[in-house]
């Protein structure tokens, strides 16, 4: 019987999980294309950007504290309600512009939606860890990367796949239309979550946040190959967030898509991630974790070297499709590995050490983007530097691919 059929609280999450990221889909090319509504200096953009994941660098490791001390399921159903309200702050925003573009006033607008997706983000670290954690607690471990594969595939389905086209339709109707229905995904997707029903959990004793976060950075600090693959995630992320970053302003000036067009980009990227979703846990099972990872840090430096490159929305298309593929293969066996040992008293804290280092650096490189851009454009020109983040991503993937091979060895816990 299927993990869905048979687990009525996995299929509550799974449906959540489905609903909460159609909703993160939508957004994902709503908000960016908002931003070159409001303004095309690739700074700002990229500054916004920033916002959205400085929260990953600020308050991961307290969110895990949080989330090992409370009750996840409300923690969750309490991060999407937030998300609900924030979401309709930026719907007031939009409506109160007189007009899209803002020639000559887009600085309080730059601002204020940098400062709602700062929230937006804060949210977003609470509620994702909250979500990774509860996983273990309703899934035997044999089936974990069954269940990371199938979560995975549905928040590329509907995150990725459905979510960012449907976006570029919507936001061809109207602009506040798409932050309409991300509001809406955020009430439903709270609902589901209250439903799951999670085996109690002994409330821990109550002490100061610095001593428990000191006792996960002592749990991680022994078991060194965790903070390996935590940096080496920092990396990874460090640089495709350069990419995505400026993947709008090549899209819109070098491949010349409008909204619609540029949702259609980002669903091949999806695609293999669905793919790599679906069979990455039949490509694991075959060759093992260990060369799986291999495989995966050997295909991160294609992508971005071939962005950086191409005048084609199809070969970039593809590009992306390789990149979600090598980076379904990456989480499904870490993610897995790390569900697998780490206490689960200390799950919590683990995880959010782990994400700042791993996720912490997505704000310096939506940073670094901004910042290569501008630098390089008066003596490369305009398209010569939106490429170079691509470029520079590529040889960085590619020297850490060589690190990896060197140095990662997972053993499976036991």
């Amino acid at each position: 019987m299927s993990l869905l059929a048979a687990n009525r609280s996995y299929r509550l999450l799974f449906s959540a999980t489905a609903i909460s990221n159609l909703g993160d889909g939508v957004s994902a090319l709503a908000f960016p294309w908002l931003a070159t509504l409001i303004t095309r200096d690739p700074m700002l953009i990229a500054a916004i950007a920033f916002a959205t994941r400085l929260p990953w660098l600020l308050f991961a490791i307290p969110a895990g504290v949080i989330v090992d001390r409370a009750d996840r399921r409300v923690l969750m159903v309490r991060a999407d309600l937030v998300r609900l309200g924030l979401t309709a702050l930026v719907i007031a925003l939009v409506i109160s512009a007189p007009s899209f573009p803002l020639p000559g006033s887009e600085l309080p607008y730059v601002a204020a939606l940098g400062a709602l997706a700062f929230l937006l983000g804060t949210a977003e670290v609470i509620r994702d860890n909250a979500a990774q954690t509860v996983l273990p607690s309703i899934i035997p471990k044999p089936d974990l990367e069954r269940a990371n594969g199938q979560l995975w595939s549905v928040e590329q389905i509907m995150g990725s796949f459905v979510g960012p086209p449907l976006a570029g339709v919507l936001i061809a109707l109207a602009v506040p239309a798409p932050f309409v229905l991300d509001a809406i995904s955020f009430g439903l997707a709270a609902l589901l979550v209250w439903a799951i029903a999670l085996p109690r959990r002994k409330a821990p004793p109550p002490r100061r946040m610095r001593v428990e976060m000191a006792e996960g950075w002592r749990w991680m600090r022994a078991h060194p190959m965790v903070l390996r693959l935590a940096i080496m995630l920092g990396i990874i992320n460090a640089l495709s967030t350069m990419g995505l970053t400026i993947l709008i302003l090549v899209s819109q000036e070098v491949f010349r898509l409008d909204a619609v067009g540029h949702g259609i980009l980002l669903t091949a990227g999806a695609a293999g991630g669905v793919v790599g979703g679906l069979a990455g846990p039949w490509v694991i099972a075959r060759i093992g974790g260990q060369r799986a990872v291999m495989l995966a840090l050997a295909l991160f430096p294609l992508p971005m070297l071939v962005i950086g490159l191409t005048h084609s929305p199809w070969i970039a298309g593809a590009a992306l499709f390789l990149e979600m593929i090598a980076a379904l293969l990456w989480n499904i066996v870490t993610v897995s590995w790390r569900q697998r040992l780490i206490p689960d008293e200390l799950l919590g804290r683990v995880n959010s050490l782990y994400r700042f280092f791993g996720w912490g650096m997505m704000p310096v490189g939506a940073l670094a983007a901004g910042w290569v851009v501008g630098l390089a454009e008066p003596g490369l020109g305009r398209e010569t530097a939106l490429r170079l983040p691509y470029l520079l991503g590529a040889g960085g993937a590619g020297l850490l691919a060589f690190y990896g091979w060197a140095q990662l060895r997972l053993t499976q816990p036991t």
